[in-house]
């Protein structure tokens, strides 16, 4: 016993001034090195020592860290380490080791232009591998599925560059890329993405519709269903040019600065009525951003879309408000909330000089007035009328005509006006003071 705590004093004391075993330095063994030779093994095997890079199992380069200026007289720090030791604890050290890491000096210009030059090899290798894929939420037979996610042997370029400073700077003598595949960042346990995707069936089964003249345009379910996309995150977004497109359909099929209006006549049953100023185009930015949000609510809507329109307070639903002038009937009827409250026979434009059709609307309605023009000779008119309702822009309204002494039938043809719509003196009386300022006139 007494020679064993001799031999264990006597390592003790040599100790004094030496590092203890299994002391490691930026991963260099010191143990049993005085703090001059420890300095000495440090700088050698971190200036000289060759640091090698790897790529595709072979050596992409090897260098030394001396020339990327590599300097660093560390005497000072490793006084402070071997201060701190104690050296009657060697033997414990034996089994228990000391690791410490001393910071280096380098250009750092150098070591940033060869961490760029590795990463461009690096997302140039990454073009022939197999990239890795996330969990995603795709379209099945019937719903949205979650697809697993796929490792593949894509390289972290990030991740590589940064192990590779690391590396450098801590005394490692390399870096191995195929160390550091990229992981999926998604996988298919992910709770939010199961989440979203049941959201995402909940989404495929609304019910989505608009009203548009009077009828229900779906939106098929299989077409909402493709405008729905998931990011990296699992968030629910829409795929924004899907949806553009379907609005920009939707205006070209429905609007009515193009397209007839159908009508259900009183005498003719459903007509085509052309365009005419009351008339209105989707104002497709505006209903993209509408019809998105409304999607993304995930409940089942009906709803009207922005449209635009020089006539005020236009409706893609005329309603059960409006004028209707049957040029065929020579007839006028003006039904108000799907009522009639006054009809008349008319006599309208003569051939030469016809009543145009469309859908327009009341203009505007004043008393006492003249109305000038030319004949088909070229002479000049000018016929006062008591009342008068202009329906378009181009000088075509309603007015009393106390020239006509006979309405409706074939009279138009042989007695007819230069477009407007001429009415019974007394009719016109009745109609004047009830129909309003901004009505709809389908003229067909």
């Amino acid at each position: 016993m007494l020679v064993v705590v001799s031999f264990y004093s006597f390592k003790s004391i040599q100790y004094a001034d030496r590092f203890l075993p299994k002391t490691e330095i930026n991963h260099i063994d010191v143990g049993g090195l005085t703090v001059d030779q420890a300095n000495k093994k440090i700088d050698a095997e971190l200036s000289d020592a060759p640091f090698a890079i790897q790529l595709n199992n072979t050596l992409w380069k090897k260098i030394k860290r001396s020339e990327f200026g590599w300097q660093q007289d560390y005497m000072n720090e490793l006084i402070g380490i071997k201060e701190q030791q104690a050296p009657f604890a060697w033997g414990i050290r034996l089994f228990s080791g000391s690791q410490h890491q001393l910071a280096s000096t380098y250009d750092q210009t150098q070591v940033n232009q060869l961490i760029e030059n590795f990463g461009a090899t690096l997302l140039q290798a990454n073009l022939t591998r197999i990239p890795t894929k996330n969990a995603s939420i795709e379209w099945g037979k019937k719903s949205f599925v979650i697809v697993p996610e796929k490792k593949g042997n894509t390289i972290d370029v990030v991740v590589v560059q940064k192990v590779l400073k690391q590396n450098l700077e801590n005394g490692k003598q390399s870096v191995d890329a195929e160390d550091y595949y990229a992981q999926p960042v998604l996988t298919k346990n992910d709770s939010n993405l199961k989440k979203q995707k049941d959201k995402l069936n909940q989404f495929a089964k609304m019910k989505a519709s608009y009203t548009i003249s009077g009828q229900q345009v779906k939106i098929p379910s299989t077409e909402l269903q493709s405008w729905l996309t998931t990011n990296e995150q699992a968030e629910i977004s829409l795929n924004q040019e899907k949806v553009t497109a379907f609005v920009t359909k939707l205006n070209d099929e429905y609007n009515t600065k193009v397209n007839a209006t159908q009508f259900n006549s009183t005498r003719r049953g459903s007509v085509a009525v052309p365009a005419g100023i009351y008339s209105w185009s989707v104002n497709i930015p505006a209903e993209v951003n509408e019809l998105s949000a409304q999607i993304l609510k995930g409940e089942d809507f009906n709803r009207v879309p922005i449209v635009e329109s020089d006539a005020p307070n236009v409706q893609t639903t005329i309603g059960n408000t409006y004028m209707e002038i049957d040029l065929q009937n020579q007839h006028m009827w003006y039904y108000k909330e799907g009522n009639v409250q006054f009809e008349t026979d008319i006599v309208s434009g003569k051939p030469s000089t016809p009543t145009p059709p469309g859908l327009n609307y009341l203009v505007s309605k004043s008393t006492d007035q003249v109305l000038r023009g030319f004949n088909d000779d070229g002479s000049k008119y000018a016929s006062p009328v008591s009342y008068w309702m202009p329906i378009d822009h181009t000088g075509v309204g309603i007015h009393d005509s106390n020239w006509q002494s006979a309405y409706g039938g074939d009279l138009w043809l042989s007695r007819g006006s230069h477009g407007c719509l001429n009415t019974p003196p007394e009719r016109m009386a009745e109609l004047y003071p009830i129909l309003e300022v901004g009505t709809p006139v389908f003229v067909f």
